[in-house]
C-alpha cells in the first residue's frame, strides 16, 4: 500500500487487497485476481478527471477500485444528463468493449479515486479463461440495467421536479447516517449536477433546496444535507 498524490491509500497487488471484495467485480478466487492483477494498469485520477468520452471507440475497461464517477450523456445541443454515480467496485466500459461499439456515455471521476485499467484484448482473454468473473461481469451489467430501469420510471412518471429530487433525497437517505439531526449524507455533486441527474437547471435545485429547508424537510451544512422529516419527503413522492 502507498499514499498517492491525491492522498489516497493506493493497492496496487489485488491479490493482497484489503478492501471487503464483498459486491465488487474484484470478488473472485486467488487464481482469477492473480491473473488480473497482471493485465491491469493501476493509477490515481483527480477529481474532474476524464476516463472515456462518449462516442469514442473503446480501448480496454475501467474498475473502479477507490472514489466515485459520473456517467454522463449529451444531446447535440449540449444539454447534460447524469445517468448514474458509480462507487467503488464497479466496471465502467464494460459493455461497449464487449459489444465492440462506441461508449454509450462518457465517464468523468468526482472525487480523487483509483481506478484499474485493462486493454480491450487482456480483457477479453481474462473473461475466457475465469468463467466466475463472467458471472460477475453478468451481475454489475444486470444491476446497470436495473438501476437504468428506476430511473427511467423516476424521471418518466415523476409529476414534478421536487417529487423528483424528493425521491433522490429519499434514494440518498437509504445510505445516510443517523444523527439527532435527522438522516445525514454526504452530498458532493453540485446543484448543477443534481440538476443533470434530474433533468432540470442549477436555478431550479438551488430554488427547491432553499424550499425544503424553510419547510424545514432538510438541512444543509456545507456538504453534509440532513433529512430532518423523513415522512414529509415520502409524502412527496406519488409511487
Amino acid at each position: 500500500m502507498m499514499t498517492s498524490p491525491y492522498n489516497l491509500e493506493m493497492h496496487n497487488e489485488c491479490t493482497t487487497c484489503p478492501v471487503n471484495r464483498d459486491g465488487r467485480f474484484c470478488d473472485l478466487s486467488e487464481p482469477a485476481l492473480a491473473s488480473l492483477h497482471a493485465v491491469k494498469f493501476s493509477a490515481t485520477y483527480p477529481k474532474g478527471a476524464t476516463l472515456f468520452v462518449e462516442g469514442e471507440m473503446p480501448r480496454g475497461v475501467f474498475i473502479l477500485c477507490s472514489g466515485r464517477a459520473k456517467l454522463t450523456t449529451s444531446s447535440s445541443e449540449g444539454r447534460t444528463l447524469i445517468m448514474k454515480i458509480t462507487e467503488p467496485g464497479e466496471i465502467l466500459g464494460a459493455s461497449a468493449a464487449i459489444l465492440g461499439e462506441p461508449y454509450e456515455v462518457s465517464a468523468e471521476t468526482i472525487e480523487p479515486s483509483q481506478v484499474n485499467f485493462v486493454r480491450l484484448a487482456d480483457f477479453s482473454a481474462f473473461l475466457a479463461k475465469h468463467p466466475e468473473a463472467c458471472l460477475r461481469l453478468a451481475q454489475q451489467l444486470s444491476a446497470k440495467y436495473h438501476d437504468a430501469q428506476r430511473e427511467v420510471r423516476s424521471l418518466g412518471l415523476s409529476q414534478t421536479t421536487s417529487e423528483k429530487l424528493a425521491r433522490l433525497l429519499l434514494q440518498w437517505a437509504r445510505e445516510g447516517e443517523t444523527t439527532p439531526k435527522g438522516l445525514r449524507m454526504k452530498v458532493l455533486l453540485t446543484h448543477e449536477e443534481i440538476g443533470q441527474m434530474l433533468g432540470t437547471t442549477r436555478e431550479t435545485v438551488t430554488r427547491l433546496f432553499g424550499d425544503f429547508k424553510r419547510k424545514k424537510i432538510i438541512d444543509v451544512n456545507g456538504s453534509n444535507v440532513y433529512v430532518t422529516h423523513h415522512e414529509a419527503l415520502e409524502k412527496m413522492v406519488s409511487f
